[in-house]
């Protein structure tokens, strides 16, 4: 439990921070799950657009301190490795 007055204030702040920030985080965790679901199903169109969609929802939320800058980069990139190897997935079928 806070000891001083200022403490308790830093503690209903911090509250409603995690509340803001939650629905944030399960939006980009949603997003990324539809996004590997359009990858894995072989649909490379929709996938790209799902994955454009989740790039930018990781982009605002690292811009709003959320996420860590190096988290969101780190999910980005393994997004686009998987769909780069979808879409050569792909190539090699229709060849």
């Amino acid at each position: 439990m806070p000891n001083t007055k200022s403490a308790q204030k830093y503690v209903k702040i911090s509250q409603k921070k995690r509340l803001r920030n939650k629905s944030v985080i399960s939006h980009n965790k949603t997003a990324v799950k539809k996004a590997e679901e359009a990858i894995f199903s072989g649909k490379v169109k929709e996938a790209e657009e799902e994955v454009k969609n989740t790039t930018a929802a990781l982009d605002r939320a690292a811009g709003k301190k959320i996420l860590h800058a190096n988290n969101a980069a780190r999910r980005k990139s393994r997004l686009m490795k998987k769909l780069n190897q979808a879409k050569a997935a792909e190539t090699e079928t229709t060849a």
